[in-house]
């Protein structure tokens, strides 16, 4: 019984100091979410956060362990004694010895519990072990001293310890809110928060951790709860993720989904922009306006993720919409960009709000008296079908799809049908698509944002043939060249680079065949 009341206070020792009135819910609270972070003892905690005084918590200490507690800050250690362990056992279980007399050697422990500890220290000195509890901070700083300045060879003062230490701040909860507005102030696309990292941005297309600490799952799970309502919570806890907006009239609309890994809570923010930017501000080529005002086709754009696809297809509606009397339904996982009716009607659908997926989505589109049918992503069969039997009965069709470039993207459109399919897909296919625009965002020369490169890949007389023959690769051949008006992604990277906006070395890492572009770079280079 008396073993159990021990363990428990000892497994209590924050609620003890409560109980006692030493210290506050609100302190205790800081202190457990700061061990989180950094580990050690709740009562060091407490003392480093200025919750708690050094004697008060040697006091506790001794109480809760039985056994006389020191203070290494007070301490002067001769180096006889130092040298009767050796620093490999200081380090190895946290220890440090400070006084010999009597034939026993008082030894300053973290864990005076530690009986093999003590046994091992029992064996190399040849003497009793008398443990006296000490703060786990106040080791680990007497471990870092040593380490620095040597062990064993001068008289240790503990004064020297306390001179290194400044008050810790207490740790706070982000305010997602202000997160999310430094989104739009550091002009990144995107918030994370997850636990055991700070909160971190993505930045032309790279994660950027922010110079925060390191979020603990309490803190993460309170932010999380920061912006979901009870409602909300419900939907949450039943399904372990949940997708929603936050709008703030400072910084604007955000998307944002909380969900579970490891057990842990985690969120992502996208910044929604309502304002659609035009070819030139993304440096798209202007005829692409050509294509979108097109009346009937399927257009595709193609790329690896975060590279700036929705973008490239939000500009193709905008241009739509400003400039043609059309009826434009939109499939989309999640809504990115929200357009506003200009000269067209814009309906955009989501996934889960409006519709549960492309599939169903588009399964009676054709009563909903569309012009323009745009799908977020290609992603499964039935969605392919829809959009090559729309573009092929007077309809344009956009849409995305992630794959390397142009060729690849009718190769996996055609694989995903069944053998006895792919026939009739490719005839489909071959007859009804305007133009598959692979694109890719590259790092500027100097660091300062992202330039896109583009494969323009048309629809004409032998492009068909070759798709109708299954005969791709030929395609691939064809665009290299530069026959037809048609432009490889390398092409597009060499001109990048010979007018100085990439460098050699980006632009390799983009291309589709690095040797092939190296040839035509040092060609306008020399």
């Amino acid at each position: 019984m008396a073993k159990e009341e021990k363990k428990d206070s000892k497994s209590r020792f924050g609620e003890i100091l409560l109980e006692y009135g030493i210290i506050t819910h609100d302190q205790l609270k800081k202190a457990l979410r700061r061990q989180a972070q950094v580990g050690g003892h709740v009562g060091s905690i407490l003392e480093e956060m200025c919750f708690l005084d050094e004697d008060s918590l040697l006091s506790f200490l001794s109480k809760q362990l039985n056994v006389p507690p020191i203070s290494l800050f007070r301490t002067r250690i001769e180096p006889s004694v130092l040298n009767l362990v050796s620093f490999e056992k200081v380090k190895k279980f946290r220890v440090l010895p400070v006084k010999e007399a009597g034939g026993k050697v008082s030894l300053a422990m973290v864990n005076p519990n530690d009986i093999s500890a003590i046994q091992d220290v029992e064996f190399a000195v040849g003497r009793r072990v008398e443990p006296i509890v000490t703060p786990s901070y106040q080791i680990d700083k007497a471990i870092a001293f040593f380490d620095k300045s040597g062990y064993g060879s001068d008289t240790f003062d503990g004064e020297q310890l306390r001179a290194g230490i400044t008050p810790v701040e207490a740790v706070s909860v982000p305010d997602v809110y202000s997160l999310l507005r430094k989104v739009l102030d550091d002009k990144a696309t995107d918030l994370h928060i997850t636990v055991g990292v700070p909160p971190s941005l993505r930045i032309d297309n790279d994660i950027k951790r922010l110079p925060m600490s390191a979020l603990t799952p309490d803190q993460v799970k309170e932010m999380c709860y920061g912006v979901l309502s009870e409602e909300q919570k419900e939907i949450f806890h039943r399904d372990n993720e949940i997708d929603f907006a936050v709008t703030l009239s400072d910084a604007g609309r955000f998307r944002v989904n909380v969900y579970k890994q490891r057990n842990s809570f985690t969120l992502a923010a996208r910044l929604i922009v309502d304002e659609i930017p035009s070819l030139a501000e993304l440096a798209l080529p202007a005829w692409l306006s050509e294509f979108a005002l097109k009346r009937q086709g399927f257009i595709l754009i193609t790329g690896p993720s975060g590279h700036g696809k929705t973008t490239t297809m939000s500009v193709l509606i905008d241009i739509i919409n400003s400039r043609r009397r059309a009826n434009i339904i939109t499939i989309e996982d999640p809504i990115e960009y929200l357009h506003k009716h200009k000269k067209s009607n814009v309906n955009q659908r989501e996934i889960g709000p409006d519709t549960t997926s492309f599939a169903v989505g588009l399964k009676h589109i054709f009563r909903q008296n569309p012009d323009v049918i745009v799908i977020g992503e290609m992603r499964d069969a039935e969605s392919i079908a829809v959009a090559l039997t729309a573009a092929e009965t007077g309809h344009l069709v956009l849409s995305t799809m992630h794959t390397l470039n142009s060729t690849t993207a009718i190769d996996r459109i055609i694989d995903i049908f069944p053998g006895l399919q792919q026939h009739q897909v490719r005839m489909q296919f071959a007859d009804s698509f305007l133009l598959v625009l692979s694109q890719r965002l590259i790092p500027k020369k100097g660091g300062q944002g992202r330039i896109v490169a583009v494969e323009r890949l048309i629809n004409t007389h032998r492009t068909r043939n070759f798709i109708r023959e299954n005969k791709t690769h030929a395609i691939r051949s064809m665009l290299q060249t530069g026959a037809e008006d048609f432009t490889s992604i390398d092409q597009s990277l060499a001109n990048l680079c010979a007018e100085g906006k990439i460098s050699v070395e980006d632009g390799e890492k983009f291309a589709d065949n690095p040797k092939f572009y190296n040839e035509m770079v040092n060609a306008r280079t020399t």
